[in-house]
């Protein structure tokens, strides 16, 4: 079953790949075009979401918001996992009954997506994708049969109590809400709790739930979403190939006669890499293996060491192609490209304000530091060429003219997969390729339907006229565009620490950009300042994801991750402020394409 799982996965993602790219050559060449290839396309994009998100439930990697109950003792840990799974397999059972809904309407349609495939076929996802989730969920609440059994009673329980249970929409609304909230603390995944309470909101005013399944299905079949498993695709590919240790290897020639020159390599080299893999996560887990002896060798005190390589893990996400760019342009309804750009001198500038501390805190070599090697500097330029040329074949592709943000991620992936296996052979095992599929769709999955539950709430926010209030609110208490500015900022670095990054960026914005709009702040302005205030987020003490993946990956407790990390805090709000304060850092570069 897992290595079907995998086949099946691999093959998406390769059909995903291949027909953007069948259609540019095609349209270069012969002036035609595959029939129905961008629905083909979008819809494999919601085909990968709920495999991926399977796979995610299967490898146990579905993001939370937090698991408080992880903390506590042995009997504690065991009860909140049975009850955030038991929680979150009742609320997947209710998807996949909204998800067959929404089938059974389309199929009534009769619309087909090309050479006579109904739309409502593959649709089919949507429900068989929560069922599974829903039963590896129920798997995963004990470790017992007993267990197991428990929490599918109780799930049949909860199911019967929907169905059946007619209350007052305030009684049901109060304490459906109550219990999302308790399977939330347990770690219950992200997209459960969204969508649950997503459900509840929605019978409170007397909308189906079929809403919230359709929701799922607009924003995964979005024309620009299929970038987002393109671009990560092309991530862990460079990832899991020895593009790390050429990149490393190559930073270092370059940089290592210098003193702070490994650091300077370490900032580089994690940023690179989470613009392609689009996790910063991925990044610390993928390379600090790899970047923490390089710091200690070059005698840094391993806390420097490590708090360096934990902010490095961040610092690519405002750098194109990382999947918040695209999510955010898409979501906010801006030019993917316009995104790209906006953000870019501020990606640059928070990259060099980091390598200039790092730079300071280089301890003084009691010898002197070897000169600089031509041949050494050489020989690694011409083994890492290919991957130092890969972000060219983006900006090439996006903004040459002859293919569409899609078509110019497909390009990005194949290039990668190119590099990879054909020019260094990293890649040549069909298992190892397999097992990247697998990683690459569990990230993807575990995130495109965090992003559908999202939009649900978001839309049943738009409906009952949230943005309208928060607008009439801001500007009858914020008469200064600069006091708005700060507040947004302090708003945002909470946001950043307390939610997860994919739900903030879909709930959020269509809040935000209208008050923007009233203060006259440029959208793209607006979309870096939010991404940096997240990207900030991630590393606020105690509370930063990246500070969790860090502990996990140095075996370190999180207050020795905290105190290697809070020297930097300063100088990546500093970055902050500067991208707030000087609006040309964003709207430059975009303003050329108009």
């Amino acid at each position: 079953m897992i290595a079907l799982e995998n086949l099946l996965l691999a093959a998406a993602l390769a059909g995903l790949v291949l027909l953007p790219l069948g259609e540019v050559l095609l349209r270069g060449t012969l002036h035609v075009g595959i029939e129905g290839s961008t629905a083909f396309v979008q819809h494999l994009t919601l085909v990968i979401s709920m495999l991926g998100g399977a796979v995610a439930a299967r490898d146990g990697r579905l993001l939370t918001l937090f698991e408080f109950v992880a903390l506590g003792p042995p009997w504690l840990r065991a009860g909140g996992r049975w009850c955030a799974n038991a929680g979150a397999a009742a609320a997947s059972c209710m998807l996949a009954y909204a998800g067959l809904q929404l089938a059974q309407t389309e199929r009534g349609a009769g619309s087909v997506i090309a050479y006579g495939i109904p739309v409502w076929l593959v649709q089919l996802a949507l429900p068989a994708g929560f069922a599974l989730i829903a039963l590896r969920l129920l798997r995963r609440a004990g470790e017992a049969r007993a267990g197991r059994i428990a929490a599918a009673a109780t799930v049949a329980l909860l199911l019967a109590v929907a169905a059946l249970w007619p209350p007052s929409p305030a009684a049901w609304l109060v304490c459906g809400l109550a219990l999302v909230a308790l399977c939330a603390l347990a770690g219950a995944p992200i997209f459960a709790v969204l969508g649950a309470a997503a459900m509840l909101l929605f019978r409170s005013e007397g909308m189906p739930i079929a809403s919230l399944a359709l929701d799922q299905y607009a924003i995964v079949v979005n024309p620009s979403l299929p970038t987002i498993p393109l671009f990560t695709l092309a991530g862990f590919v460079l990832a899991a190939g020895g593009a790390p240790a050429r990149l490393t290897e190559l930073f270092r020639a370059l940089f290592g006669h210098l003193r702070g020159g490994i650091a300077i390599a370490a900032v580089v080299v994690g940023a690179f890499f989470t613009a392609f893999t689009g996790g910063s996560g991925v990044t610390i887990l993928a390379l600090g293996g790899v970047l923490l002896p390089l710091l200690v060798a070059a005698r840094f005190r391993e806390r420097d060491a490590i708090g360096l390589v934990t902010v490095s893990g961040s610092l690519g996400t405002l750098l194109a192609p990382c999947l918040p760019l695209v999510l955010y342009a898409i979501v906010a309804r801006i030019p993917i490209a316009h995104m790209f750009l906006g953000a870019l001198l501020p990606a640059l500038m928070t990259i060099l304000l980091v390598s200039v501390w790092a730079v300071r805190r280089a301890p003084r070599a009691a010898q002197a530091l070897p000169a600089f090697d031509p041949a050494r500097a050489r020989r690694a330029i011409a083994a890492a060429k290919w991957e130092v040329a890969l972000p060219a074949v983006v900006f090439v592709g996006l903004f040459g003219g002859f293919a569409t943000p899609v078509e110019a991620a497909a390009l990005t992936a194949l290039y990668a997969f190119g590099v990879e296996f054909l020019v260094h052979g990293d890649l040549r095992d069909a298992r190892r390729l397999l097992e990247v599929a697998a990683q690459c769709g569990a990230l993807v999955g575990g995130v495109l339907i965090i992003l559908g539950m999202a939009l649900g709430l978001t839309n049943y926010l738009v409906d009952v006229q949230w943005p309208d209030h928060a607008v009439a609110w801001a500007t009858g208490a914020i008469h200064s565009r600069w006091v708005f500015l700060l507040a947004l900022n302090a708003l945002l670095l909470a946001v950043g620490a307390l939610m997860e990054i994919w739900s903030a960026i879909v709930v959020l914005p269509p809040l935000l950009v209208p008050v923007g709009h009233a203060f006259g702040i440029d959208p793209v302005h607006l979309g870096v300042i939010f991404l940096a205030n997240l990207e900030l987020g991630y590393l606020t003490p105690l509370v930063g994801i990246n500070i969790f993946y860090a502990s996990s990956r140095f075996e370190r407790p999180i207050l020795d991750v905290c105190r290697a990390v809070l020297p930097l805090f300063p100088i990546l709000a500093l970055g902050v402020l500067i991208t707030t304060y000087v609006p040309w850092l964003s709207t430059a570069l975009p303003g050329l394409l108009h």
